[in-house]
């Protein structure tokens, strides 16, 4: 059965570091690349940051860029959000998708076939 799991989100104070992961089950990430994308209550799901499939390159957007750090470990199937310096505005359902290549196609989320269930971040104090 193919399946995305987040795991690692939870209730942080601002500024604190979360590190969410995403395991993947019946099938091979290697080949694949990997977005995270957020979502809170009333607003659009918007893109956080992607990783291609060996990990070499990577992408993030305005919101994210400095805080956040993705990497993958193809040999445990897994992809990380590493997430510092985090702000209540980051209070979010986070998601891992996988994407239909081997490299970011940007954050359309209609390029992304397959999504996990989700992980509540809450950012406050």
């Amino acid at each position: 059965q193919l399946q995305l799991v987040e795991s690692g989100g939870g209730l942080v104070q601002p500024g604190g570091s979360l590190r969410l992961s995403c395991a993947a089950s019946g099938f091979t990430l290697d080949y694949y690349a990997i977005g995270w994308f957020r979502q809170a209550p009333g607003k659009e799901r918007e893109g956080v940051s992607c990783i291609n499939s060996s990990g070499g390159y990577t992408n993030y957007t305005d919101s994210a860029r400095g805080r956040f750090t993705i990497s993958r470990d193809n040999a445990k199937n897994t992809v990380y959000l590493q997430m510092n310096s985090l702000k209540p505005e980051d209070t979010a359902v986070y998601y891992c998708a996988r994407a239909a290549a081997y490299y970011c196609p940007g954050y359309d989320y209609r390029k992304y076939y397959y999504w996990g269930q989700g992980t509540q971040v809450t950012v406050s104090s």
